[in-house]
């Protein structure tokens, strides 16, 4: 990544975490409900067998009532568990949110005996950011671990994300990857990444 790219994303970084803070509990309780819902009605939520999903943390958009409705419909749920030497990452499956137990960083997941995520196909990952642009790509805590995952992932990627949070466009680095779909509190957008996927 470029110096300049980097510098870039940090000064945003910082910028994204100020108007993160500034947010009222209320109308982030009021948000996150709203993204959840828009989540919920999508075709992708609604035919994936699986839906990755990431433990909201750092004013994050809280999207355990996805896990929990998922879970209510038979869909199998998975937590990512970080390696942070390798700053990869590993999803596993849990069948209640109680089986999560504090792992890297201090963020809940599930146990190291809990079954992998393999990679079906016919699977949902939601992904975090501190802003995404309309194009899906993200503005993340800059330790790529979302990247290298997104890139071998087949399923559909989905971007939660505030409206106020969403640029039409944010530096990029060579490794950066796009997801399928944003949704915001207002509505979802289709992504150029996921329409090259239907023309494969």
């Amino acid at each position: 990544m470029r110096a300049n790219t980097k510098e870039q994303k940090n000064a945003l970084r910082a910028e994204f975490k100020l108007m993160r803070a500034a947010i009222e509990p209320d109308k982030k309780a009021e948000l996150d409900a709203a993204v959840c819902e828009q989540i919920i009605s999508l075709a992708s939520f609604r035919f994936a067998d699986t839906v990755l999903i990431y433990y909201p943390v750092k004013g994050e958009i809280d999207i355990t009532p996805i896990a929990l409705e998922a879970l209510t419909r038979g869909k199998r749920v998975a937590y990512p568990v970080c390696e942070p030497e390798s700053c990869t990452m590993t999803y596993r499956y849990v069948t209640s949110l109680d089986e999560l137990c504090v792992g890297s960083y201090s963020i809940p997941e599930p146990t190291a005996d809990a079954p992998i995520f393999e990679g079906e196909e016919s699977s949902l990952c939601i992904v975090p950011a501190l802003a995404f642009d309309k194009e899906g790509f993200r503005l993340g805590y800059g330790k790529g671990y979302y990247d290298r995952f997104l890139k071998t992932f087949k399923g559909n990627s989905l971007g939660a994300v505030y409206s106020d949070f969403l640029r039409d466009a944010l530096p990029r680095g060579y490794y950066d990857r796009a997801v399928d779909i944003i949704v915001t509190e207002r509505g979802s957008i289709i992504t150029d990444a996921r329409k090259g996927k239907k023309q494969r």
